[in-house]
């Protein structure tokens, strides 16, 4: 019996799958859409929906051509047409076995003709489900359903097949089982410590890619907890393992990778603010140092930030992400910097240095409390909605998101009858100290800062 709540997703499709199944070729719904449908997730107009057939990439368009909307090709020599009707985009591909050669980063594609085979071939058996169209049939020859309901999960194929096909999917396990609760069997477990040195012909890209489809589920910690533990994150990602080594039984301080992954589930489901949460601590093994009073870490978000900047390139991330967690990472402690006295100043230069990334610092500061002293964890709470509520005060009063000089360049240049120079820097300068300090100054007290400070100046 297939769910009624299916019904929809089959009405969309069903015009493509006529279509296929008149031309005389076989039609079938397959993958995360069968998944997510037979779990009652709601099918939103962004989700993927993919159909796989017997007919070739040159079949499927004389099938499909006279009917749809829109036809493209880009994907066409890995088997796969994308079709739009409606305002639904639908991707069609022929039955394939995707796997790697020994040293290659780049998939080899075989075409057949079964389903099974194609089910096989797919990464775990929960995404090794089909249903045959026009009129649904579930094919699940090895048993998807069974396991998503079991909440495990399992490769179609022996693991270290799977996993020789296309080492990525060993990561792709860790979302897995943080996006759906799932519990991994311990043969895969077992491969994936075995066969973890594989990742190394991936590219960073794709890496980068599936780190970052796993950081945005709702709590990511069983996925980063599994990466670290399979020795996956010592392939992309080693300042994991590093933070989990090197804790101090002496002292007992807190766990720096069980704090950082607490940190992670804490923050919204946002990918820079989640990238942000998982680098914040990396400079911490680097920087620890021990006191009569017990741990310490010197200044471990400036060493942090470049880390974080370096491991970020390596994983191709672009200049702006980088940049982007870079200032996270540095500016992550400076909330704690200012104690209990914020003075208008302070929460204009945190404002200022914070830019365009204040939201996501915001969460991260607040989520980086992962004490279990509701006390503490409540004062610090009500210091963080103190500092929002003044920064919202002071925003009312103030362009706080544009501070700048009250006089620009040129304005300088003609009130002290000079052309361009270094000084004219260092009186921007000096002007954006004071408004950072002070405020807003009218014209005419700006005019007079700028005469006390020039005359000041060594001639």
């Amino acid at each position: 019996m297939i769910p009624a709540r299916l019904q929809p997703v089959l009405d969309e499709v069903r015009p493509v799958a006529d279509a296929l199944v008149g031309a005389g070729h076989r039609a079938y719904l397959v993958g995360g859409i069968v998944r997510d449908q037979l779990l009652g997730r709601d099918l939103g107009p962004d989700a993927d929906i993919d159909l796989t057939t017997d007919a070739t990439p040159p079949q499927i368009k004389a099938a499909l051509g006279p009917i749809v909307d829109a036809l493209w090709t880009q994907g066409e020599r890995f088997g796969t047409i994308g079709v739009k009707l409606g305002e639904r985009v639908i991707e069609i591909t022929t039955h394939r076995a995707e796997s790697y050669a020994p040293d290659s980063r780049k998939p080899e594609v075989a075409f057949g003709t079964d389903i099974g085979d194609d089910l096989s071939r797919r990464d775990f058996t929960v995404n090794a489900m089909a249903l045959e169209l026009p009129d649904p049939v579930l094919v699940d020859p090895f048993d998807g359903a069974v396991d998503l309901a079991a909440g495990r999960l399992r490769t179609p194929l022996a693991p270290e097949v799977s996993f020789t096909d296309d080492p990525l999917r060993m990561l792709r396990a860790a979302r897995f089982l943080a996006g759906y609760g799932l519990e991994p069997v311990p043969e895969l477990v077992a491969a994936v410590r075995a066969h973890a040195h594989r990742l190394e012909i991936v590219s960073a890209e794709r890496i980068r890619d599936e780190l970052d489809k796993l950081l945005v589920v709702t709590d990511p910690s069983a996925g980063l907890w599994f990466i670290v533990d399979t020795g996956l994150a010592d392939r992309f990602l080693p300042e994991l393992t590093t933070m989990r080594l090197e804790q101090d039984p002496i002292h007992h301080h807190k766990d720096v990778l069980a704090h950082t992954i607490a940190v992670v589930a804490k923050t919204e489901p946002e990918r820079l603010v989640r990238l942000a949460a998982l680098l914040h601590d990396v400079g911490k093994p680097k920087t620890r140092a021990f006191t009569d009073g017990g741990v310490t870490f010197h200044h471990h978000e400036v060493v942090g930030a470049r880390m974080a900047r370096d491991r970020m390139q390596a994983l191709k991330y672009s200049t702006d992400d980088v940049e982007a967690v870079r200032k996270l990472v540095y500016l992550h402690l400076r909330f704690h910097g200012y104690g209990e006295g914020w003075t208008d100043a302070a929460v204009r230069r945190f404002v200022r240095d914070a830019g365009d990334q204040y939201e996501r610092l915001v969460d991260l500061t607040a989520s980086d409390c992962t004490t279990r002293n509701k006390r503490k964890a409540a004062q610090l709470a009500q210091r963080m909605e103190d500092f929002k509520v003044r920064v919202r005060d002071l925003r009312e009063q103030e362009e706080l998101d544009a501070i700048r000089p009250d006089l620009d360049g040129k304005q300088i240049m003609d009130h002290l009858g000079t052309g361009p120079g270094r000084h004219i820097g260092q009186a921007l300068e000096h002007l954006l100290e004071i408004r950072l300090d002070e405020g807003p100054l009218s014209e005419d007290e700006a005019y007079a800062r700028l005469d006390a400070w020039w005359a000041a100046q060594p001639s």
